[in-house]
């Protein structure tokens, strides 16, 4: 990937994080907005240790990332009924409103950042000479 493809995706980033903080929404960190994304972009179950695994962090920070999301209702925990040590990761409601949300706010700074773009001049054809 080149630079400016590298930092044109650090600007969406950026201007995606920036529009949802100034919403007032849900104030998340780095780790929490990886645990929420991964739990809600990934299909299948999710596990605090599959979790951990997949983001290589211990099972503690995935437990306070989830402590978290907890609080704010973006995701909740239930033990597993078929294997009662393992705790599953659930979606919630606002959750998924919550990913709607920044979803349609990455699309407006997305297309913002289009129309911004300065084109590529159009050569202009030179007239015709009178013969």
């Amino acid at each position: 990937m080149s630079q400016a493809t590298n930092d044109q995706m650090l600007t969406l980033l950026r201007d995606t994080i920036v529009a949802m903080v100034r919403k007032d929404g849900p104030d998340l960190s780095a780790r929490q907005l990886g645990v929420f994304l991964t739990c809600y972009l990934q299909d299948g179950a999710h596990t605090v240790r599959g979790l951990a695994a997949d983001l290589n962090v211990s099972k503690p920070a995935i437990t306070r990332a989830l402590d978290r999301l907890g609080e704010l209702d973006l995701a909740r925990r239930k033990v597993d009924p078929l294997d009662r040590r393992s705790v599953l990761v659930q979606r919630t409601l606002k959750g998924s409103a919550f990913l709607r949300d920044m979803r349609s706010v990455m699309n407006e700074a997305s297309g913002a950042k289009a129309t911004k773009t300065v084109k590529a001049p159009v050569a202009r054809v030179g007239a015709r000479r009178a013969g």
